[in-house]
């Protein structure tokens, strides 16, 4: 990081900025003796998945990489320094993590146009022409296996790939995972729940290839909005603006028309083939499983730019939780929670939580209470709006912690009937989601472009649905008392979960409460002699 080129713009906008932030923070493991990329770097980031509490996760910086062949690597790798944890998360976004959905919100309703700008530090060092491959082309930068033992080879997994629709313009930044082929040639997953699909299958209808730039290392917030599946024509790169507060700084690529930010650490360019298609995969996927080996898209490389020495950046995906669980869970709360409140107009909406541990599949939207009519308008909304997103989708009220898996089974077990209060739709995609039909047998390649198999989804009102005694536990005020004694009595800090006290639901009354005050006053007695004032023969 001593190459590091003075930018004159928001350092939120440079990577390089940020991993000083995040060191400054203690918040960046430098690992400076030898590892191998191809077997050893993922496996060990991966344990502070498998083995440490979200706060003691940080991003890591591999500064001396080998390969498998034993050979050493010009720049660094960096894992985990877009979502490592929601910190990690939220310093890419210069904000505290409490600020995390007011930015995004905002960021949404009132976009900001990318500025192009006639150089950027990721054009320092440029191959095109003659002199693509004078450097090793693609596999001049240390690009990882994520899962050693099951990948067939390295995968560009923080990939932000730039497409643009032929007839509008509209940029779109898509994250898809970007398999090694060749030096010049990359196998891509773009399916047609993806909009860089709908690009290609344009030009394929046109006749004519795909331009794309793979952009790996711009800002942070490129990479958390990429997977976020905000809406079609909306463009990241505005978005990604209104996030760090001024115009995302853009510069026009060497061999395509397209622009990319212009300081991020590496963009291939080239053109992804609409006359063919390749066998791809198996990698490990976000759900947890391997994906399996499809035809999919073939991009060809037609120039390389790059900061000197440039840092190569990867996610960490595969089994949940991951980095890639965080990205999208953020990205796809926020994003459906400005959907369905501003674009379905559903006002009711009070917030939205995907779960980390099937983010695409299990969703929660939190309510206020309403017409029931407006709870299913929800429910269907989400399922409405990607075809692969909601197989469960669950509305809850106000008082349930959407985040907490916990209280959200105690809405399913205790406030829902499933035969009154689901619903079951057929004909949904399956994606990745290896329940909805069996993996390839016999080594038989699936055209990914094609559907072939259909599964369902899920949608469940757990809204209380009348009256209910209050939740059993203290009233406030006396849990606020037991709280400031265990405090006195220096015992370990307290992380309050909902509920942490008791509160009625409707179904109590006037009779209820004085008893109830009557028994905290020492008064009880006072209820045993009405009750027995009220006693009748046991055989009546």
């Amino acid at each position: 990081m001593d190459d590091r080129t003075q930018i004159k713009t928001n350092p939120l906008q440079d990577l390089r900025t940020h991993l000083e932030k995040l060191d400054q923070l203690n918040l960046l493991r430098r690992v400076t003796i030898p590892i191998n990329k191809d077997t050893e770097l993922m496996p060990l980031v991966r344990w502070q998945f498998r083995g440490l509490k979200e706060e003691q996760r940080t991003g890591f910086l591999f500064e001396n990489v080998t390969n498998a062949r034993g050979e050493s690597l010009k720049g660094g790798v960096a894992v985990g320094i877009y979502a490592g944890s929601s910190e990690i998360y939220s310093i890419g976004m210069g904000c505290k993590v409490s600020e995390i959905k007011d930015r995004w919100q905002k960021a949404q309703a009132k976009p900001t146009p990318p500025k192009l700008v006639e150089h950027g530090t990721v054009q320092e060092e440029v191959h095109m022409g003659a002199t693509l491959l004078e450097h090793g082309g693609i596999e001049e930068f240390p690009i990882p296996i994520s899962t050693p033992g099951f990948d067939i080879g390295p995968y560009t997994t923080a990939s932000n790939w730039v497409t643009k629709d032929p007839e509008s313009g509209w940029i779109n930044v898509g994250n898809y995972r970007g398999q090694v082929k060749a030096a010049d040639r990359m196998g891509m997953f773009i399916s047609p729940r993806n909009h860089g699909w709908k690009h290609w299958d344009m030009c394929r209808k046109m006749g004519k290839p795909l331009e794309a730039a793979l952009v790996i290392g711009g800002p942070p917030v490129l990479t958390h909005l990429s997977g976020s599946r905000i809406p079609y024509g909306v463009e990241e790169y505005a978005v990604a603006g209104s996030l760090i507060g001024e115009p995302l700084e853009v510069v026009k690529c060497k061999t395509i028309d397209l622009t990319v930010p212009a300081h991020a650490e590496l963009v291939i360019e080239g053109r992804i083939s609409t006359e063919f298609v390749e066998p791809e995969a198996p990698f490990g996927e976000y759900t947890g499983y391997m994906g399996g080996r499809v035809y999919n898209a073939v991009f060809e490389v037609t120039a390389i730019t790059h900061r000197k020495n440039p840092i190569f950046t990867a996610i960490l995906s595969q089994m949940p939780p991951s980095e890639s669980s965080k990205l999208k869970k953020i990205g796809q709360d926020n994003a459906y929670l400005f959907y369905l409140k501003n674009q379905c107009g559903i006002a009711d909406v009070v917030d939205v939580s995907c779960h980390e541990i099937a983010v695409d599949s299990f969703i929660v939207i939190q309510m206020k209470k309403c017409n029931l009519s407006m709870v299913w308008q929800a429910l269907y909304a989400v399922a409405g709006r990607n075809t692969m997103v909601g197989k469960m989708v669950i509305a809850v009220d106000e008082d349930i912690d959407i985040h907490d898996p916990e209280s959200v089974i105690w809405a399913l077990s205790y406030r829902m009937q499933p035969r009154r209060d689901t619903m079951i739709l057929d004909n949904r995609a399956v994606g990745l989601d290896p329940s909805g039909a069996p993996a390839n047998q016999g080594g038989d390649v699936d055209n990914s472009h094609v559907q072939q198999v259909f599964g369902s989804a899920l949608l469940i009102n757990a809204m209380q649905p009348f009256d209910y005694p209050p939740v059993s536990l203290p009233r406030k005020e006396y849990m606020d008392r037991a709280r400031e004694i265990w405090e006195q009595l220096q015992y370990p800090p307290l992380t309050p979960r909902k509920p942490w006290f008791g509160y009625e639901l409707g179904d109590w009354s006037d009779r209820d409460r004085e008893e109830a005050e009557w028994a905290v006053e020492g008064k009880y007695f006072l209820t045993g002699e009405r009750a027995f004032k009220e006693r009748k023969p046991a055989n009546e």
